[in-house]
Formats: structure tokens, C-alpha cells, sequence
């Protein structure tokens, strides 16, 4: 049974204004369980290598536990912050568009504890220095699933932004422990704060043309 606000959006628009929403999340709105187990039930649907179907989804709802996981990609962050960034040539639309990143990526860092939920997708196994083949195949086992997820909370209102920051430095095993995650059988993949948007009106993301990236017969 569906629950909760929908929008109403045309495939398209869900696909071309689902953002990594930072700034525009509502802290002090709560979400109700019902309406993430519905997003979920639409993740389960996305495609997985094998049929294994390993992913496994941790949601945080309690706030002590939220802030430790929060306190985690904060440390991190602050690394990250300062490490090398790519460099790009003078009118790059990326190079544009860098400062508003990290402001925004700064901001969620600085309040990633304030978001009523935190949801961590992971899959069974571990799979460090793996070969192409068996990487790709993982991940597409479990990524999937979780931008299904995505679109899914855009359509009822919720917005999300897709991190993961907090798993450098040991940090995956960190979270692992507060969180009782078997950390030597179950991968993370990243950390998704949940929380309803202020206002729906996202639009379509600046891009770089798909010219230079798309490749017919030979790169």
C-alpha cells in the first residue's frame, strides 16, 4: 500500500531532479518508518548479479547512534577537505561550479547528525582488491539498488545525498561497531542522510555535454 505524499512525477523528471540534496534537507521534520519501507521494497526490485540479492540496508534512527556515525564522516571530511583536488581548465562548467559544492558538502558535514535518519546500504562479503570483473559485478549488484532507492524518496518528497567520506581511515570499521555490522562478512557502500526537502522544486543539474564522452564502435 502506498503511504505518504507522491508528487506525481513522470519518470523523466524523477530521473533528471533527483540531486544530492545538502542544504535543502528539513532537519526538524520527522520521516515516518512506513514511507522509507516503501522505498526500500522499490530498491529490491533494481537488478542483481546472479540473483544473489545481498544487499542488506541499515537504517539509524536512534540519535546517539546517529551522531557517532555523523562524528565519523565529519573526521574524515576534514581530511578530505584539505587533500588535492582535480584540477580543470579555465570556463570548465566544473571548475564553475566547485565553490557551491563544497559549501554545500561542508554544510552537510557540519549537520549530518540533524537528519532524522542516516541509511547505510551494504552487501555480504568483502571484497578488497578484487579483479575488474569481480568489482563490477558487485557493485552492480547493490548500486543499483540504491539509486533505486534515490528515486524513490524524490518521488514522496525526500531527498538524500550520496557520501562516502565516512568510510576512509578505518572508518567503515568504526561504524561497523557502533552499529553491530559483521564487519569481516558485510561491505558498506556508503552513508545517505534521510530527511524530507524544503520545497520539491529541484531542476535539472548543470552538465558536461554528451559529446565528448560518448564513444560509437571505438573510443
Amino acid at each position: 500500500m502506498l503511504t505518504g505524499m507522491r508528487l506525481n512525477l513522470s519518470a523523466d523528471e524523477v530521473l533528471t531532479t533527483t540531486r544530492s540534496v545538502r542544504k535543502r534537507l528539513d532537519f526538524d521534520k520527522p520521516v515516518e518508518r512506513s514511507v522509507v519501507e516503501e522505498c526500500l521494497e522499490i530498491a529490491l526490485q533494481a537488478p542483481t548479479g546472479s540473483n544473489t540479492q545481498g544487499w542488506h540496508w541499515i537504517v539509524v534512527e536512534e540519535p546517539a547512534k546517529r551522531k557517532a556515525i555523523a562524528d565519523i564522516y565529519k573526521e574524515n571530511f576534514s581530511i578530505y577537505a584539505n587533500g588535492p583536488r582535480a584540477a580543470y581548465d579555465d570556463g570548465d562548467l566544473r571548475a564553475e561550479q566547485a565553490g557551491r559544492v563544497t559549501e554545500s558538502a561542508t554544510y552537510l558535514a557540519e549537520n549530518f547528525h540533524r537528519a532524522p535518519l542516516l541509511l547505510i546500504p551494504a552487501i555480504s562479503g568483502r571484497f578488497d582488491n578484487l579483479p575488474a570483473f569481480a568489482g563490477a559485478s558487485i557493485w552492480g549488484s547493490l548500486l543499483p539498488a540504491v539509486w533505486s532507492f534515490m528515486l524513490a524518496a524524490r518521488e514522496r518528497g525526500l531527498g538524500s545525498a550520496w557520501t562516502t567520506i565516512h568510510l576512509m581511515n578505518g572508518g567503515e570499521q568504526k561504524a561497523a561497531e557502533i552499529l553491530g555490522i559483521p564487519y569481516d562478512s558485510v561491505t558498506q557502500a556508503g552513508l545517505f542522510p534521510i530527511a524530507y526537502t524544503i520545497g520539491t522544486d529541484f531542476k535539472v543539474a548543470k552538465r558536461m555535454p554528451l559529446e565528448p564522452v560518448l564513444h560509437w564502435d571505438r573510443w
